[in-house]
């Protein structure tokens, strides 16, 4: 597991309207261990997609990148990491910018 150091949320523009829902991009800055083969000198930063149509939310994509760098990562999560990022998704979504 790992911890969420800071956060920011945007909601994704689709101007031409071909996306059912609403999707938001979450930049998670998370807080790796050491020992933890993910770590990296320059920090670990988690990228998510989120889905929100009608009542159904849920996650779409995610990539870890390297903070400063912003290099790929090729890091699957957990089963508990992918509900614990949920979780934090569906409780912070909403501080994206809503469409007018």
């Amino acid at each position: 597991m790992f911890e969420i150091s800071s956060y920011s949320v945007e909601w994704i523009k689709d101007p031409f309207g071909i996306i059912a829902g609403k999707r938001y991009e979450l930049l998670l800055d998370i807080e790796v261990d050491e020992d933890d083969e993910m770590y990296s000198e320059q920090g670990v930063s988690l990228r998510v997609i989120f889905k929100v149509e009608d009542e159904a939310q849920s996650l779409v994509r995610y990539e870890f990148l390297e903070r400063g760098t912003g290099k790929y990562l090729d890091f699957e999560m957990e089963p508990e990491e992918l509900i614990q990022i949920d979780a934090f998704c569906r409780e912070h979504y909403a501080e994206g910018e809503e469409p007018n």
